[in-house]
């Protein structure tokens, strides 16, 4: 996945909203009612979230350099 394939909702998120949507996500996917489906676009999105918290710490750490 490459950051230019990042839905714009996630890339308005902080870095907190981010994480937070994280750990929702992985409580879901721990949840033993999920189905695969949801399960695997959970974790597409998870995965985005992922991405762009990286590239904002990239963006820093440019900053601060």
């Amino acid at each position: 996945m490459k950051s230019k394939n990042i839905p714009a909702d996630i890339k308005s998120k902080s870095v907190k909203e981010a994480q937070n949507e994280i750990k929702e996500i992985i409580d879901s996917l721990e949840s033993k009612d999920s189905k695969l489906e949801e399960s695997i676009d959970k974790y597409n999105r998870m995965m985005h979230l992922n991405i762009h918290i990286q590239d904002k710490f990239r963006q820093k750490l440019k900053e601060i350099n």
